[in-house]
């Protein structure tokens, strides 16, 4: 039985799902926003998808979700925007130096978390093993409800032609079958 804790013997803020689709020229990252620890949904409306670089010349050009931990999350998404400005907005770029550092760095090595990450251009996976995964078909979910949505997804993807529609019931479903998953979405859209 799974007690949600971490190699560390501490308890994990446990599941998410978060869901990026590209079709039709518009990419779409869609989260839900339940934080729970152990078997207690602590935080019903959590905002695990936004946009970054706003501040910079690309003012939000990038969308990204993430799973994991939520401190972990926000250096990444730090870490991010801040390669982005080094390479001028090339997401591909960016996220592939981040990825490095994510592997190789110390301090960066040991965060928690996973992320989608999108432009008009490139939907991505990011992970600390240094992955940086463009999906298949233009469908990508990661989290707790993260193999429900993309079952979805992929089952939505033959009769629906609208990106935010195909990750708007794919959430749905996801939040009908994970425990660690509901029905308040984010949702972003480039």
């Amino acid at each position: 039985m799974d007690d949600s804790r971490n190699a560390h013997g501490l308890v994990q803020w446990h599941g998410t799902t978060i869901i990026g689709v590209k079709k039709g020229g518009k990419t779409v990252i869609a989260g839900d926003g339940q934080v729970s620890m152990g078997n207690t949904v602590m935080k019903p409306n959590a905002r695990k998808v936004r946009r970054i670089g706003e501040g910079g010349p690309d003012k939000g050009k990038v969308i990204a979700g993430f799973a994991g931990a939520t401190a972990d999350a926000f250096t990444l998404f730090d870490r991010l925007e801040k390669k982005l400005e080094q390479h001028r907005g090339q997401l591909m770029r960016a996220a592939v130096e981040m990825a490095k550092d994510w592997r190789t760095d110390k301090y960066l090595r040991n965060l928690e978390a996973l992320m989608i990450v999108a432009d008009a251009d490139v939907l991505l996976v990011l992970t600390g093993n240094g992955d940086v995964l463009e999906p298949e078909g233009g469908v990508a979910a990661i989290g707790s409800g993260g193999n429900y949505a993309l079952s979805a997804a992929r089952a939505l993807d033959a009769y629906e032609d609208d990106a935010e529609k195909i990750a708007r019931a794919a959430m749905a479903v996801a939040a009908e079958v994970c425990v660690f998953t509901n029905d308040r979405v984010t949702l972003e859209t480039i």
